[in-house]
């Protein structure tokens, strides 16, 4: 009683307390949420236009309905924002320039969808699109205005892609200039005497490069050493997997199935003793009821039997068992249910079609009196010459195994035409003959048959026990508690798994190194509780439970120095290298280089610029270049080249014969140039400022 007074008395201030904590809990989750947030209506912006959510999510929704075989969610989502993000880029390109599309370009563009451009409803009668019935219908029928309306929004802005397209391919020409140089490049000659001292020839240990050296040759050269915000991860996985007492259970069982057991019967009050496989009466229930997987009454090559077991199942006689055997994760005993002979066949066809036949893509229009006249022609060409039958497919057959050479590869009973299947099945190996069936005229050889055998198998998966997954989720669970405390290398190597490193991941990946598609981890990864040390636990379907930590974190702007290390360390100390060796090379004559610098004088003739690979050194083209530029036995200063420090002497330059015309060459750099359209759309998102919130989200 005292108690309840007490709560009485102070029933004002319990009442405003909850009410606090629930409006606290409002406001927080409004805020978690983006409830107040400026991004909460864009995906993402383009130099400043906003990409509206709204419409980027059924835009991903229609691509998921699309039902692209093997596309993710995540992968639908990354489409539909490279889509969002080139269309921003363009559009602006198109108002910057005044690009307009008219009704011509527009309905050019409409024709290309083939639910438009190939309707029977908007064809005329020799079959052509037909603009007025086109407009006739949807005046007609005003509720499938709104479909047309968004057709047109895509078709006004393919026109206008494809007018910008054509402008740009008209801005990349060529011009006779670059024709002639070309040639120039290609046809000009040099000979000279080189010294060359290779970068190889200076201990890396005599050159040291600092962090500091590398940011400062990112920041010169900033838009090579770009790089997103970015998560590097370590994780252990603890396997959903059979213990060997699961293993050991599954192997008992279906060994005790071999022979017969004992069951007490409570109607009768006395033991009944079953029949095992062995004396099963009736082996399709028999299986059926011990086996993960249904008794299968079909025949089976031998080529499709597993292959460590097909020898030893495919001499099995009728009612011999053999195993028990694994067959991948299954623990199996297979008994002979007898075999067949010529079970599948192997032939090869000729096709010959005519109109009115189901065979599209026929390589000439004929009749079927035409067609089965050539038909018998080649029959009896192949009758009288049987090794001509492949030829003779390759170059008259309508159908694609045309490319074969005819060959249809094995098939069983009932998988081809009854005419087709009749004729193979009905006659041996080495039979020729012509079957007539709904696709035209066949000249058929039969090539080979196979034997197969009919078995019943039981099959038990060898599968962890509910005992054995508490345990390891029990492993899982304190693995994750412990190691958000202690040193999370030191507990998997003490439980003897496996930690793999150094996983990187960006904001937008869906993979994640070797678990695949696991967009939840990288979503953890870059939420904003969590840090670099923390670590969580994961479920994972068909592998188990993956225990992650959070190894190091990197925010958006230049790569990071350990990152870059790899490709600018060498570029680098090679400069270092340069310095080192230059100063070496100053003597007056190319014999006094060499001997001041340990080597030798080489030469090399016939180089050019378009081919300026120096013997015992590769590529230089800046060498090659600057020899030709100096002259004829003129003396070069020392040129830092890729892969080594270069002074160089002339000794021959052969210049070209002269050209009236250079069409040949023009082309060759114009097929060059063509390519040159598809770097448009990169280019523009290079300079851009692009903000993408898809994480914000929970894409």
């Amino acid at each position: 009683m005292a108690v309840l007074q007490k709560i009485r008395q102070r029933s004002l201030l319990l009442i405003l307390v909850i009410g606090f904590c629930l409006l606290a809990f409002i406001i927080g989750d409004i805020f978690n949420s983006g409830g107040f947030s400026s991004t909460s209506k864009y995906i993402g912006t383009v130099n400043g236009k906003d990409i509206s959510f709204e419409e980027f999510r059924v835009k991903v929704s229609n691509v998921e309905k699309s039902g692209q075989q093997g596309m993710t969610s995540m992968q639908a989502v990354n489409r539909v924002w490279d889509q969002e993000v080139s269309i921003a880029l363009l559009t602006a390109e198109f108002d910057k320039l005044g690009i307009q599309a008219g009704e011509k370009h527009i309905m050019e563009a409409l024709k290309m969808d083939q639910n438009i451009g190939q309707n029977p409803l908007f064809q005329n009668a020799a079959g052509q699109f037909d603009l007025a019935k086109f407009k006739e219908y949807f005046k007609s029928n005003p509720e499938q205005a709104q479909y047309i309306k968004d057709r047109e929004k895509d078709a006004d802005l393919n026109a206008k892609y494809q007018i910008y397209n054509a402008m740009v391919k008209g801005g990349l020409y060529t011009t006779e200039a670059e024709g002639k140089m070309k040639y120039e490049m290609e046809a000009n000659k040099l000979n000279m005497n080189y010294v060359a001292v290779l970068y190889s020839s200076v201990k890396d240990s005599d050159v040291k490069v600092s962090d500091a050296e590398i940011t400062d040759y990112m920041k010169k050269n900033e838009k090579k050493f770009k790089a997103e915000s970015g998560r590097e991860l370590d994780y252990v996985v603890i396997e959903d997997k059979a213990s060997a007492e699961d293993e050991a259970e599954v192997k008992t069982k279906v060994n005790g199935l071999l022979t017969g057991s004992v069951v007490y019967n409570q109607e009768t009050g006395k033991n009944d003793t079953l029949p095992g496989f062995r004396g099963a009466v009736n082996i399709v229930d028999f299986v059926n009821e011990n086996s993960d997987i249904p008794y299968d009454s079909t025949f089976t090559a031998k080529k499709d039997l597993p292959a460590e077991h097909a020898d030893a199942l495919f001499a099995l006689a009728p009612g011999a068992i053999y195993g028990p055997y694994m067959r991948g994760p299954y623990y199996c005993i297979s008994k002979s249910m007898g075999r067949k002979a010529g079970a599948n066949a192997k032939a090869s066809h000729i096709l010959i079609s005519y109109e009115g036949t189901q065979v599209p893509n026929k390589k000439e229009k004929r009749t079927k009196e035409q067609a089965k006249a050539k038909a018998e022609m080649l029959l009896a060409q192949v009758k009288a010459n049987p090794t001509s039958f492949l030829m003779l497919a390759l170059t008259n057959s309508d159908d694609s195994s045309a490319q074969q050479g005819g060959d249809l590869g094995y098939f069983a009973p009932g998988q081809m035409v009854k005419p087709f299947n009749d004729f193979v099945f009905g006659n041996p190996v080495g039979k020729i003959g012509l079957v007539e069936t709904d696709f035209g005229f066949h000249i058929i050889n039969v090539t080979d048959k196979q034997d197969a055998i009919r078995l019943a198998t039981i099959a038990q998966k060898i599968e962890p026990s509910e005992t054995t997954t508490d345990k390891l989720y029990t492993q899982a669970v304190q693995f994750e508690m412990d190691a958000n405390e202690k040193d999370f290398d030191k507990i998997a190597k003490a439980q003897k798994l496996t930690v793999t490193p150094a996983v990187k991941v960006k904001e937008m990946d869906e993979v994640c190194g070797g678990l695949g598609p696991q967009r939840q981890i990288v979503r953890w990864a870059f939420e904003k509780g969590t840090n670099v040390g923390d670590v969580k636990r994961f479920e994972v379907a068909n592998m188990g439970n993956v225990i992650v930590k959070l190894k190091k974190s990197t925010d958006k702007g230049l790569m990071a120095v350990e990152d870059a290390r790899p490709s600018v360390e060498p570029i680098l100390k090679n400069k270092k290298k340069a310095a080192l060796l230059m100063a070496k090379m100053k003597a007056g004559s190319l014999q006094a280089i060499a001997q001041a610098s340990n080597t030798t004088v080489q030469q090399a003739i016939d180089l050019t610029l378009e081919n300026p690979n120096i013997p015992n050194a590769g590529p230089e083209r800046k060498v090659v270049g600057t020899a030709f530029a100096i002259g004829v036995n003129k003396v070069s200063a020392p040129i830092e080249g890729n892969s080594g420090v270069y002074v160089v002497q002339p000794t021959l330059i052969t210049k070209a014969p002269a050209l009236k015309n250079h069409a040949d060459y023009v082309n060759k750099v114009k097929s060059q140039v063509q390519s040159y359209t598809g770097r448009v759309i990169p280019a523009l998102k290079e300079d851009a400022d692009i903000e993408d919130n898809r994480s914000k989200f929970n894409y």
